[in-house]
């Protein structure tokens, strides 16, 4: 078992990064040569509501909120090569989040340097970097009760001895890898990377050492990875906005021209269902200075990846994969469901499609229910969620005072 641990010396891997690092970036990512890819930072609280759901027309493995949002998606081709990077702040959380998710990723990490409000005022991110006991930990209470490696992600304290001291306090933990942001937490990217500050913490520990910030300066094109990586004598290296600008850096002869990047990253994300708001927000990534091109515009003006796909010239793709999601849930569609409505008591059976395309952002079937409702003067709706034993399918009931609803999944 411990040969198919993953191995953090000598790789490439695209950084975590919020509303970035979503299922089509990384397995762009994976395409193009990076040996790992990390999603972006969850949070533990929303992630331990999550239910893990297979997806079977998609073929994911899906963590699902009980509002319905995909929190995290994942599949086989990413399998042994994604990292579930968590923001955390309490041991006992961070460890129910990843037993939920340790069989679908190969190692789980902890964000201990994002300088956002969102992630520190939690106490998670770079809050945690003046707390090493909570640090401890947290990291101790991982390592204990996971069967996969355990890694973190800091920031550079304000001096070389305190930030080695805290990596070596890390380091007995036990966890197998640590990456390093050479800022410090009060800085950006347009400030220089403390190259020396990574050097530092690489001649110090025995465990692989991830060099992160060199994206633009020095890391433009994937022979700067390799100089980024001596630079720093870090046994690998990260990076985040040089790959989230054009993930063909990982390749050989990287980058690429963007717009083949683009449509490349687009296809997944049809293939994926990723949601639209997401997608566009990636592309705009990647657009940078010409956001504003007439092709921009088409973007920023889309609302769903089929009008994305139009700016883009993907509409015959788009469909052919439409058409693929159909047959395969017509093809799981059970026989017994029945073609027309079943009357049984107070209860209505019948075999019911939720296609959100088909909904505007602003509405949903529960806002459309819950209205509904209102109009009619009965009691708000109730939901159970019920998990089919085999397939993990939701199945959804709602019930009001006078009617029953049961709907089939498809």
């Amino acid at each position: 078992m411990a040969s198919n641990r993953l191995s953090f010396r000598n790789i490439t891997a695209l950084a975590p990064m919020v509303r970035v690092g979503t299922l089509p970036m990384r397995l762009l990512a994976l395409d193009y040569g990076a040996d790992v890819v990390y999603c972006e930072e969850l949070i533990d609280i929303k992630m331990a509501q999550c239910q893990r759901v297979v997806n079977e027309v998609l073929q994911t493995v899906d963590f699902v909120a009980p509002d319905d949002r995909v929190m995290f998606r994942t599949c086989e081709r990413e399998r042994g090569r994604v990292v579930f990077q968590m923001g955390t702040a309490d041991p006992d959380r961070a460890l129910t989040v990843a037993q939920l998710v340790q069989k679908d990723v190969a190692a789980v990490d902890v964000n201990m340097g994002c300088p956002k409000e969102y992630s520190t005022k939690g106490g998670m991110g770079a809050a945690l970097l003046s707390n090493p006991d909570r640090i401890e930990a947290i990291l101790k209470k991982l390592v204990s009760g996971l069967d996969i490696p355990v890694t973190c992600k800091i920031r550079i304290l304000p001096s070389v001895e305190e930030t080695i001291s805290l990596v070596q306090r890390i380091e007995r933990t036990g966890v197998s890898a640590i990456a390093v942001h050479g800022r410090f937490k009060d800085e950006r990217p347009r400030h220089p990377v403390h190259c020396d500050y990574i050097q530092a913490v690489a001649q110090t520990v025995s465990i692989p050492v991830i060099a992160n910030g060199g994206s633009s300066d020095p890391v433009k094109t994937n022979a700067d990875i390799e100089e980024f990586r001596k630079a720093t004598g870090a046994s690998s290296v990260m990076l985040a906005r040089a790959a989230m600008w054009n993930a063909s850096v990982f390749a050989k002869q990287g980058p690429h021209p963007v717009e083949k990047v683009m449509e490349e990253y687009l296809k997944y994300a049809i293939r994926y269902d990723n949601n639209a708001f997401n997608t566009k927000y990636c592309l705009c990534q990647m657009l940078r200075d010409k956001v504003e091109s007439p092709l921009g515009k088409k973007v920023q003006a889309a609302q769903t990846n089929a009008e994305i796909s139009e700016a883009y010239g993907l509409q015959e793709f788009y469909q052919q994969i439409q058409d693929q999601l159909q047959t395969r849930r017509d093809a799981l569609q059970s026989s017994s469901l029945p073609d027309r409505p079943v009357m049984e008591g107070d209860v209505t059976t019948m075999a019911v499609k939720f296609e959100r395309r088909e909904y505007p952002p602003q509405i949903t079937p529960k806002m459309f229910l819950l209205e509904w409702s209102r109009r009619e003067k009965l009691e708000q709706p109730l939901y159970e969620i019920v998990r089919d034993a085999e397939s993990k399918t939701l199945i959804r009931q709602s019930v009001n005072i006078n009617h029953k609803f049961s709907p089939h999944p498809e």
